[in-house]
Parts: C-alpha cells; sequence; structure tokens
C-alpha cells in the first residue's frame, strides 16, 4: 500500500489515538489544532478527517499494525518521520498521563522510524512541557 506522505502523518495521530482503545474529547480537539496550526497540513481538507481516520483504522484491522507503520514509514523522508513521531507524542500526551498501550505504541513508531533515541526524548519532553497545567 503506498499513502500520500500528509495521509501518513495523520495516520500516525489516528493510531495514537486509538493505541489504548478510548478516543477522547481532548484528542480529538488536539487533532484539529495541529491540522489548523502545523504547516505541514496546510493543504490537508479537514472534512476530509473522518475518512481518512476510518481508512487508517480498517487498514489495522486487515494488515495489522506493523505493515501500518512500515507503510506510513515508507510515505515518509525521515525529517517527516521526525513530524509523525511528533504528531503522535502530541496526541498521547494530551491527557498528561501515558498508559502502557501508548508507551508500547511509541516504542514501536521509534523502532519502524529512522529517529535517533537523542531527537526521540526531545520530541517527548517537549510535550511533556507544552501540555502542563498549574
Amino acid at each position: 500500500m503506498q499513502l500520500s506522505p500528509i495521509d501518513a502523518l495523520v495516520y500516525s495521530m489516528v493510531i495514537a489515538a486509538v493505541s489504548d482503545r478510548d478516543i477522547t474529547d481532548r484528542e480529538l480537539d488536539r487533532f484539529a489544532a495541529l491540522i489548523s496550526r502545523w504547516p505541514v497540513f496546510e493543504t490537508f481538507d479537514i472534512a476530509q478527517l473522518p475518512q481518512v481516520a476510518s481508512d487508517c483504522v480498517d487498514l489495522i484491522n486487515k494488515g495489522g499494525l506493523d505493515a501500518l507503520l512500515v507503510a506510513i514509514s515508507d510515505a515518509l523522508e525521515p525529517r517527516l518521520q521526525e513530524t509523525a513521531y511528533a504528531l503522535a507524542v502530541e496526541i498521547t500526551t494530551v491527557d498528561l498521563k501515558l498508559n502502557q498501550e501508548e508507551l508500547r505504541l511509541l516504542e514501536m513508531i521509534r523502532d519502524a522510524f529512522s529517529i535517533d533515541r537523542l531527537t526521540t526524548a526531545a520530541i517527548e519532553t517537549s510535550a511533556r512541557i507544552r501540555h502542563r497545567r498549574l
């Protein structure tokens, strides 16, 4: 399967949201905020989000998460793999706690993508700082 880079980026958010089987309102709000604010999505039509998300879930159910991560990785050049990882981290950290499924997913993404450990640590730290509350 060949994904477009934008679909691959959206897929990274979808798999992060469904990793704990429970998509929260906060996660949905973060989807909209990221898509509307990040320059990488400037050509993405937000109205396509439900269909793209549904396609992603169908692919997980048909081929499994490992195959989907390979397809996402293949669709993205290394600098966009970092962006995809950052998007997944943004979605998983929005509720300020990471459960075991979310941690495992982030580990799987790190393994599938060409991102060094120092970069992933920086992305994770910056997301935690952004989501902090008083």
